[in-house]
């Protein structure tokens, strides 16, 4: 068999149901003859964030997988790979390559080589009878440790030679390995917690991929302990749970600012702790103790004063049967830490109601995020947002009650990326309502692949909050370039999706809001990509403690 079609049968072999793609790319065929679906997206980077967005979805569970033609497609391909890489998703990028005899001659761009600073492994597969080997490798950087891209370079010679056919009958899919905790650190760790006068668990995307949010939960009921979540942990908590502080990222909502400010001792379970303008910064002075699978997150940002390195959800179990030897009854707390949470949350809901409850006309963003929150069942829905504000607006009031029911990300950030996120989720569970809300210059990005949504049959909903401009850039740009209104942003995005084959609506008015949310749900459960074009205001204030 030739070497795509190696790549093809071990992908199979791996359970892998559907590969997005950008042609040309021998594999494409190659796939679909091996029963493999192509889905073909209308730019490369879209078809990486589908690809990544079902891998997120299944927790990484089940991979994403996405090819490209070698040349232009693979440099398309290159933000949306480091997306991936700085949000650590598991993902495999199999782009095409120059003949081998072309390696090495300028200008051909090889990918193995500016993709090494964005992925976990990067390599070139320079023979077809190392496609077994090489493939049986990415699948357990995959499927272990801390996760994120792998790329492997096809050769457009490579795919077209022979590859052992033995080799690839034989092929055996990759189970993937987890490292223990060392016990002695989880002792000392939870020692530690049970010392602390004021303690706060901060949660992130780690517990997520480590399917580990029962024992977090049980972990903070049982010690009363408030919890908050970094923006790509987000879900990994109920916020709707008595000790939710909600999600700390470039919004700070009243709860966190308040709990992190008087907390003494920070657990930081299933995140790097990272110091980034995407997360909540960590107030100076306090007892840092990190649970993480990666050993290059404990001190990399932080001084961590106690760091277990291993499994999440094992170390939890760990600590958990600590609790129940060392507590009377394996529980603490007196109702107090949640009394005061809730306190909290009131006064700081309190203060955002009129702009969440607000008639104003264009439309108030925060009213839509308030909306479409109370008109969605959030047991059976998936939520993502895209970059800029459509995320601080979001993340600091859209309370998530499932795993995986909100799809935090933004690491690096890139506008547009939620769109592709948005349909690998719903691949990834067609069962569920899939929400991406974005803004007018997102759609600028990406707003073609409403067509790949329509033609790949993929029903998704699209909000598109428009307040004709830019506001999250226009506080970076000098006065003088306003004056020529570069930034005002303009179009009639609903008559756009609605060419491309999508349901769609305008809306203008706050009253119309849900009843166009609801016939837009209705949409897409009926099978049907749907569109709502919200005309909102500018409203660049965010939560950045109690105010």
């Amino acid at each position: 068999m030739k070497g795509s079609a190696a790549i093809a049968a071990i992908l199979k072999r791996e359970g892998v149901e559907f590969i997005t793609c950008y042609p040309s790319n021998p594999l494409i065929e190659a796939c679909a003859v091996e029963g493999i679906r192509p889905l073909l997206a209308r730019h490369e980077r879209v078809a990486v964030n589908i690809a990544d967005g079902y891998s997120r979805a299944s927790f990484g569970r089940r991979i994403g997988v996405t090819c490209m033609q070698y040349g232009p497609g693979v440099e398309n391909a290159f933000a949306g790979v480091a997306q991936a890489y700085t949000d650590n998703v598991p993902l495999l990028v199999l782009p095409g390559a120059y003949e081998r005899h072309r390696h090495g001659v300028a200008p051909n761009f090889m990918a193995s080589r500016p993709y090494h600073f964005v992925a976990k492994w990067a390599e070139c597969i320079n023979s077809a009878g190392r496609i077994p080997q090489m493939l049986r490798y990415a699948f357990t950087l995959l499927r272990s440790g801390r996760p994120g891209p792998v790329v492997l370079e096809v050769p457009v010679d490579v795919a077209n030679e022979e590859a052992p056919g033995e080799a690839v009958a034989s092929y055996t899919p990759v189970k993937g390995w987890r490292p223990a905790a060392d016990p002695q650190d989880v002792k000392s760790a939870l020692r530690a917690v049970l010392a602390a006068r004021s303690p706060v668990m901060m949660v992130g995307q780690g517990v997520l991929y480590g399917e580990a949010w029962e024992e977090v939960r049980e972990l903070a009921e049982r010690l009363e302990v408030p919890v908050l979540t970094t923006l790509n942990g987000k879900s990994a908590f109920p916020e709707d749970h008595p000790l939710s502080l909600g999600c700390g990222g470039r919004s700070v909502p009243g709860p966190v600012a308040h709990f992190l400010q008087k907390a003494d001792l920070v657990l930081g379970v299933g995140t790097s702790f990272t110091r980034s303008g995407y997360i909540v910064p960590i107030p100076p002075g306090k007892t840092m103790v990190q649970i993480t699978i990666n050993e290059d997150d404990v001190n990399k940002d932080y001084p961590i004063d106690l760091a277990v390195v291993g499994d999440v959800k094992d170390a939890l179990r760990q600590m958990l049967g600590e609790v129940d030897r060392l507590l009377p009854g394996g529980r603490r707390g007196d109702g107090k830490v949640k009394a005061e949470v809730a306190a909290v949350k009131q006064e700081y809901l309190k203060a955002w109601l009129p702009r969440l409850t607000s008639d104003d006309v264009p439309i108030n963003p925060f009213r839509v995020i308030w909306d479409l929150m109370h008109t969605v069942d959030r047991r059976r829905t998936i939520v993502t947002h895209d970059a800029g504000y459509p995320r601080d607006q979001m993340t600091a009031f859209y309370e998530a009650v499932i795993p995986g029911g909100y799809i935090g990300w933004g690491k690096s950030t890139q506008l547009g990326t939620g769109l592709g996120l948005a349909m690998g989720a719903k691949l990834a569970h067609p069962d569920k309502v899939v929400v991406n809300v974005m803004g007018d210059a997102a759609f600028g990005m990406v707003g073609m692949d409403i067509e790949t949504a329509v033609r790949e049959r993929i029903p998704i909903l699209t909000i598109v909050m428009d307040n004709q401009g830019m506001s999250g850039y226009e506080r970076a740009l000098p006065t003088a370039l306003t004056r020529f209104q570069t930034t005002n942003l303009s179009g009639d995005y609903a008559k756009v999706a609605e060419g491309l084959g999508a349901w769609a609506e305008r809306v203008e008015r706050p009253h119309d809001l849900v009843p166009a949310l609801r016939r837009a749900i209705a949409v897409t459960e009926a099978g049907r990509p749907a569109f709502l074009h919200v005309l909102t205001r500018k409203d660049p204030v965010l939560p950045q403690g109690m105010g």
